[in-house]
């Protein structure tokens, strides 16, 4: 058998005498060449068995040769590798069929067994995605460390396939970023982006927001509903905290995975369930499997690629380039050009982040915002890392029990946050009257040991009245209860 020959095109001559003398070692035959046009009429003539083009080429872009390398030869594969290390990159790599993105720098030894898999595995025919917008100026996601590099060599692999993706990080890592360049790069762009967070929604109204709800399903229900599985079809439903679902919940998910079909609450129709679906948690659901918290069947089901997104103590190189980044935001929204100076940056690198990106955003928008000074120190930074010290009259509120009306509250403005689209439920009125109108004679039967009689005179309403509330609830009612 021939020796293979590695055909190799960048501009840096340092960096092709290295691979050169790397892939000579290893028993390969190498061409290199500084130039875009010798390297295609390489491969014109026929010649190589593997191509490694850098990006940025005087001649022309190396990603531009590699859909015309993939037309005239298909078996011949392209590795790209670039400087130019931004998630925008990997995914045009990706979807101009290169069979692999190295950013640079890389480990030698990575290429090597990346060109060892190219010249050993079968050639076969890659999907194609839509081309992506090019907006590298606005990616979704920011940072160029190692650990990032791998978060967009992942996206990049996946925007070819539908596969189910779970994305696993601390609160404030971006997940619902990841989730939606996943979306905007991949083949289901032109469909909707639909996301749901578990966490906000109360767990009696979950299964109607995933899979809708027909009319006079239950009290208050006047008209059909579409749940999030029919808002999103043909494009993705991002299930956001995952591991508060409720059991319930959990073996009807489970149930539409394994069919692909669901049908709404008190509807009797299937319907075919066509969305992609990627799901995230900040929990760790190998031990809520292990305490019985969340079915193991679905999650094998869920879990089919699992993307970790790092924490941001643990990608503190890109700390200077994320400031950097929201500063220019709060400057685009009419706060005042600001800057941070070396001292303020290495006060940014000190410190741990429990709220990770998402704090470290907050606090550029509130510098930006509350100081004068055009370039901001590290005492600054300082002042405002330091935890404030609590009031002394705040422990006893703390302690304070919350009123019905505050809890009320509170659960309605999670449920609106739930819908940051705005699009509501058109009963929400009666919606949220019977989920607190269930608990409340769900607690007066109990008081009453299933009296209804006694319980119709607590709560001032007919007995007729109460025995219909009752059924149309659906609660259960046993007598001596309590």
């Amino acid at each position: 058998m021939a020796t293979p020959t590695v055909l190799i095109a960048d501009d840096d001559r340092s960096i092709r005498t290295v691979l050169t003398q790397a892939l000579g070692r290893s028993g390969y035959q190498v061409r290199s060449t500084g130039s875009a046009a010798t390297l295609w009429r390489w491969v014109e003539d026929g010649d190589g068995d593997l191509v490694i083009t850098d990006v940025v080429m005087p001649d022309e872009n190396g990603l531009d040769l590699v859909p015309r390398i993939r037309r005239l030869r298909p078996d011949l594969r392209v590795v790209v590798m670039s400087a130019q290390s931004t998630l925008m990159t990997a995914v045009k790599s990706a979807q101009r069929g290169a069979f692999e993105y190295l950013p640079k720098p890389f480990d030698l030894a990575e290429l090597l067994a990346v060109v060892q898999r190219a010249l050993t595995i079968r050639p076969a025919d890659q999907p194609q995605a839509a081309e992506p917008r090019d907006d590298d100026e606005k990616l979704p996601l920011i940072g160029r460390s190692p650990a990032m590099q791998e978060i967009y060599r992942s996206i990049a692999r996946l925007t070819t396939a539908d596969l189910t993706v779970m994305i696993h990080g601390e609160s404030g890592t971006g997940k619902e970023l990841v989730a939606r360049a996943l979306h905007d790069y991949g083949r289901r762009r032109a469909g909707p982006f639909v996301a749901i967070n578990m966490a906000a929604i109360p767990r009696e109204l979950i299964e109607s927001e995933l899979f809708g709800h027909e009319r006079g399903a239950f009290t208050g229900a006047t008209n059909r509903t579409p749940g999030r599985f029919e808002q999103a079809a043909g494009g993705t439903l991002f299930l956001d905290e995952i591991g508060d679902m409720p059991p319930d919940a959990q073996t009807r998910l489970l149930r539409v995975l394994q069919e692909g079909e669901f049908t709404s609450v008190g509807g009797r129709s299937p319907i075919r369930a066509n969305v992609r679906i990627i799901a995230a948690t900040h929990r760790d659901l190998r031990q809520a499997i292990r305490v019985g918290q969340f079915r193991e069947d679905l999650f094998y089901r869920l879990n089919v690629v699992p993307i970790r997104l790092p924490p941001l103590r643990e990608r503190v190189e890109d700390i200077p380039l994320l400031a950097r980044h929201f500063l220019d935001r709060a400057r685009e929204v009419g706060l005042d050009h600001k800057s941070l100076d070396a001292g303020a940056i290495e006060a940014l690198r000190a410190h741990r982040w429990p709220g990770n990106v998402r704090e470290l955003e907050n606090l550029m928008r509130r510098v930006a915002a509350l100081y004068p000074q055009e370039v901001i120190g590290a005492e600054i930074i300082a002042t405002e890392l330091t935890d404030p010290v609590p009031q002394a009259a705040d422990p006893p509120a703390a302690h304070r029990p919350e009123s019905l009306a505050s809890a009320v509250e509170r659960h309605i403005n999670g449920f609106f946050a739930a819908h940051p689209d705005g699009k509501l439920p058109p009963d929400m009125y009666d919606r949220i009257l019977a989920e607190v109108e269930r608990p409340l004679i769900q607690a007066t039967l109990s008081l009453t040991r299933g009296n209804q009689i006694k319980a119709a005179a607590m709560l001032g309403l007919n007995r007729n009245t109460l025995r219909k509330k009752i059924r149309d609830l659906d609660i259960a009612v046993v007598r001596g209860i309590g």
